[in-house]
């Protein structure tokens, strides 16, 4: 897998002689080939509950999409493929009509708190529920309530990290919840502490 390799075109490679980068990229180009997903990729991949999707559609224009489950929707098949149960949503299709004739994808995964984001280049399948349940066993979400229409399985072709420039760290409601856990506790035990030394005084 050669992130580099893949996404810069010869278009693009003009582009970068004429702004002065193609050097440091011809480089990069030639270090940054990998067999596959790493233990960093595996677990960030499991650690997301959400991610963007790019297909490209008959109409010639790209179409991006959010997908979001439960934290860990997104599974591991091996180093080179992960998947994931497609969830009933607004029956619109605009992804899936896209992927049924032009199967290569890109998608891109964030982490807000950590300001990191993973980039994939992908072949998607497109997998029915009856047709593999074994599959299904490994792909649904536990203790999550959904609707499964089929599975999508992302056979990946390259991947990449970027940099955390302007990425705004931003934390979900749980995320701030279990941050702050330790200063409310701690607030709640000198709470009862001043009741208690209230209650003695009282007495006195």
């Amino acid at each position: 897998m050669n992130y580099h390799k893949l996404a810069f075109t010869d278009a693009i490679k003009k582009l970068q002689e004429e702004h002065g980068s193609r050097g440091g990229y011809d480089h990069m180009e030639g270090r940054s080939s990998v067999e596959g997903l790493s233990y960093d990729e595996i677990s960030f991949i499991s650690e997301r509950d959400s991610f963007y999707m790019a297909s490209f559609g008959a109409n010639e224009f790209p179409y991006i999409q959010h997908r979001g489950g439960p934290v860990g929707f997104i599974k591991i098949i091996d180093e080179k493929t992960i998947g994931i149960v497609d969830f009933a949503g607004n029956k619109q299709y605009i992804s899936l009509g896209n992927v049924s004739q032009h199967n290569k994808v890109a998608l891109m995964l964030m982490s807000y708190p950590q300001r990191a984001r993973l980039k994939i280049y992908a072949e998607i399948e497109i997998k029915e529920l009856k047709d593999f349940p074994d599959l299904y066993e490994k792909l649904k979400p536990q203790d999550y309530k959904f609707r499964p229409e089929r599975m999508m399985v992302f056979n990946i072709k390259a991947f990449d990290w970027n940099c955390p420039q302007h990425i705004t760290p931003r934390f979900t409601a749980a995320e701030i919840e279990t941050a702050f856990a330790p200063q409310k506790k701690y607030i709640a035990d000198l709470e009862l502490q001043i009741e208690e030394l209230k209650e003695k005084l009282s007495k006195k």
